[in-house]
């Protein structure tokens, strides 16, 4: 344990302790505690609530589903979605070294450029830019067509691009897409990501790379100015004046004190804005209702709660045996205009081949190998939700509402992407493969649609916006992430995304945290 922090069972002990408290010890934080750690005269403390990762099933990419709900699953439920036929739904994040690296599909897209140039116009810095960006992701990714002026090469994090094993039916969708005007890409993380081609996957020699493999290696675990801490939360912040004075740290042996003089909060969408409302940050409404008294009236914490959703799905009935999947199962996705699949520009929905039958809750799942999914979905819903304490302590719950399909345009939207989705699924192409659709058959107008929309859609994993950046009053926190109401607190996670990328935002993640590493 870094010198100075002392834990006790009784009491809390005040001893000076780092220059540098990083909140999460997730994508973002193991990141930052790799980069900031750089600096031997900086001493870096990575706090995390769970534990080092063990489960063997975490790198076996084609395991990642049920990884959901293990011990080392936050396993957050939201509050019932009118949305989506009135269900609640379960919110798979990482509680260990790694965070939900561990978790999810090894997807790995950096996004379009509009998604970063409205990242840009949100906070007036051009910093946030696709041009500007470029050689931030290039720095993490060790991919194969690195040293190509676009892609990155000898990064810490690998980026496979699957040939020999993408799935027969995978293959097949694919030129289902092709065949309507869709272009063949090689990866999504060109700047082009309208076209058909399979995922990007972090995954090296068969075997899933989680943050914590890539960045908190044997070597950077043995720097003597990096402390990680594992099995201990942050119950809240201590202010003094325009600044945190210390965090109380609750883990096994009690709570500490602990000082530092600057706080990097990575606890991610939900838990990086849930520890600003416990330390009475946040808006006053909020905190007067949880029994917090509001320290800093920050109405915006916790709002902007985006995330996507897919249909699961579209199904058919296999003509013949499906092989199971040799990578993760869900092994294309194919980006395209709501209205074309010929037009270019930025992505509006996506369609993705399920190599198994992927459907939600709703539905009876047909025996493995009977059938596959294609699963849909928007890009850019417009829903905003929230997230909320409802009282002061640890443990109790986040009151999470994502507010999924309150806007008609993402009704409209869901319902051009199971139109495609049902294009591409009856195909000549697909035809060796297709018996009979299973769902949703045949709807006949835009209520059954949404209906069938409601109870098939279900969470894509991608939480974000809960503090987010910009430059007019109400935005968080500011270009360089600092939260605007303290001098010395920043985050650096998701929650500070203004909106959502294209695909999965792991990859805008690491960019966020390696942008703030280079800045600091």
């Amino acid at each position: 344990m870094a010198d100075g922090v002392r834990m006790t069972r009784a009491k809390v002990e005040h001893a000076p302790n780092c220059d540098i408290v990083i909140v999460g010890g997730g994508s973002a934080g193991s990141l930052l505690a790799a980069r900031l750690s750089e600096d031997p005269d900086s001493r870096v403390l990575l706090i995390e609530a769970g534990e080092e990762p063990t489960d063997p099933d975490i790198w076996n990419p084609a395991a990642w589903p049920a990884l959901q709900g293990r011990s080392y699953d936050w396993d957050y439920r939201t509050e019932a979605q009118a949305g989506t036929a009135g269900r609640a739904h379960h919110w798979a994040r990482g509680r260990l070294i790694g965070g939900s690296s561990c978790l999810h599909a090894m997807g790995y897209m950096r996004g379009h450029p509009s998604d970063f140039q409205a990242w840009v116009d949100a906070s007036g810095d051009r910093r946030w830019g696709w041009d500007e960006l470029l050689p931030v992701f290039q720095a993490i990714e060790d991919h194969p067509l690195g040293g190509d002026g676009i892609h990155g090469k000898g990064g810490p994090l690998p980026i496979h691009l699957p040939a020999d094993e993408v799935s027969p039916l995978a293959r097949a969708f694919i030129e289902a897409g092709a065949s309507l005007g869709l272009p063949r890409l090689e990866g999504h993380n060109s700047g082009e990501m309208i076209g058909v081609t399979p995922n990007s996957l972090n995954i090296r020699d068969g075997r899933r790379v989680t943050a914590a493999d890539a960045w908190l290696t044997k070597a950077v675990r043995g720097r003597k100015n990096l402390t990680i801490l594992t099995g201990s939360r942050v119950r809240r912040l201590k202010l003094e004046g325009n600044q945190v004075r210390s965090l109380e740290v609750v883990g096994r042996q009690g709570s500490a004190e602990v000082f530092a003089d600057q706080i990097v909060l990575c606890a991610g969408a939900l838990e990086s804005p849930a520890l600003l409302m416990r330390s009475g940050i946040g808006p006053h409404d909020v905190l007067d209702a949880a029994g917090v008294g509001c320290l800093i009236d920050m109405p915006d914490i916790g709002r902007n709660l985006q995330d996507h959703l897919l249909g699961a799905g579209n199904l058919y009935a296999a003509r013949k045996p499906v092989p199971p999947s040799r990578l993760q199962h869900s092994e294309s996705m194919a980006y395209m205009r709501a209205d074309s699949f010929t037009a270019a520009g930025q992505p509006e929905i996506v369609v993705g081949c399920g190599v198994a039958p992927i459907v939600s809750e709703s539905f009876p799942a047909p025996a493995a190998g009977s059938a596959y999914s294609l699963l849909f979905g928007i890009t850019h819903p417009t829903s905003r939700g929230s997230v909320r304490i409802s009282g002061p302590e640890l443990g109790d719950r986040l009151i999470i509402d994502p507010a999924y399909l309150q806007t008609g345009r993402d009704r409209e939207r869901f319902r051009r992407a199971l139109e495609a989705s049902r294009t591409i699924g009856h195909r000549d192409e697909l035809a060796g493969w297709r018996e009979r659709e299973l769902l949703p058959g045949t709807p006949n107008s835009a209520a059954e649609m949404d209906d069938f929309i409601a109870r098939s859609v279900i969470t894509h994993h991608h939480p974000c916006g809960t503090c987010r950046m910009g430059k007019d009053p109400d935005a968080v926190v500011d270009a360089n992430l600092r939260l605007k109401a303290l001098d010395n607190l920043f985050v650096v996670d998701a929650s500070i995304m203004p909106n959502l990328t294209a695909g999965p935002i792991h990859a805008a993640v690491l960019a966020i945290a390696e942008t703030f590493a280079r800045q600091y």
